[in-house]
């Protein structure tokens, strides 16, 4: 469970959280290769607890008409036109080992999740020779836990103002994005994360029913490069809890949380077929 966790929290935060380029270009349809990534990030959003961890990372990305393997994660596209394109849109969570964290001991661990659902993306701006793109993002997803009998969680809606600048600060290939929202989710994904049963109430962590609205809002900054062999990102993410509706539960003994993480990837085989791409 351990290495899985890391595993996951460096695919999807450390390389998924990257930029896209705002200018279209003719890359692989497909790209396999296997990088290393550094990663600093709390137990969970909310959690006093940081951990750095430095692992080999898989790199995948396809790049088709209608199912995507990319930095947004897996995506099957619904419709699209010049204005706005509709999506399905797949992601994961990794477990936290209740063992491992002061705020959760004595609980039970919580599950690796998967999240699934419809997303829209609204071009809302972009500039006159294309190098800046800003993007209005809604997607919509359900979340169930991985394991033998899985369960449906909740649901989650994280609206977003993405902004995508290619050649930031006249260096050629580096791309920067900013990206900024708050995050929705109902009782029981809020309940699933932030909620103590009186079974496991103690003298400093009191029984605690967590409401669902608004959890939260998160702030992401990334660079990246691909370069003829391989790949170079880092980012780094702010969340804030601050007047969340889970704010006053005991396992949330930090409203701010800052994670960051900087990865290097190396293509070892890629499509002969090119297609036009906004990475």
């Amino acid at each position: 469970m351990f290495n899985s966790r890391i595993l996951a929290a460096l695919t999807s935060l450390a390389l998924g959280a990257l930029p896209a380029c705002a200018q279209a270009a003719q890359m692989p349809l497909w790209e396999a290769g296997l990088g290393v990534g550094a990663l600093s990030f709390p137990d969970y959003v909310g959690s006093d607890q940081q951990h750095t961890y430095i692992l080999p990372v898989p790199y995948f990305v396809y790049r088709g008409p209608i199912i995507r393997a990319d930095r947004n994660g897996v995506q099957a596209r619904l419709f699209g036109s010049v204005h706005a394109d509709g999506y399905l849109s797949l992601g994961a969570s990794p477990p936290v080992n209740s063992t491992d964290n002061r705020a959760r001991s004595g609980m039970a661990d919580l599950k690796p999740m998967v999240e699934f659902g419809p997303a829209l993306k609204v071009h809302l701006w972009v500039s006159s020779a294309r190098g800046m793109r800003l993007d209005f993002r809604v997607p919509l997803r359900a979340v169930f836990t991985v394991e033998s009998h899985p369960r449906e969680v909740g649901w989650l809606l994280a609206p977003v103002l993405n902004l995508d600048l290619a050649d930031v600060a006249g260096m050629q290939g580096w791309n920067l994005g900013a990206q900024a929202g708050p995050i929705f989710a109902d009782r029981s994904y809020t309940q699933t994360l932030y909620g103590v049963a009186p079974s496991d109430a103690t003298p400093i962590r009191p029984a605690y029913s967590a409401h669902g609205g608004y959890a939260g809002s998160q702030f992401t900054l990334a660079l990246s490069k691909r370069f003829a062999g391989f790949w170079v990102g880092a980012f780094t993410r702010y969340d804030n809890v601050s007047g969340a509706v889970f704010a006053d539960s005991p396992l949330v003994r930090r409203q701010h949380n800052l994670s960051a993480g900087i990865g290097i990837a190396w293509i070892l085989g890629q499509s002969s077929q090119m297609v036009e791409s906004h990475e």
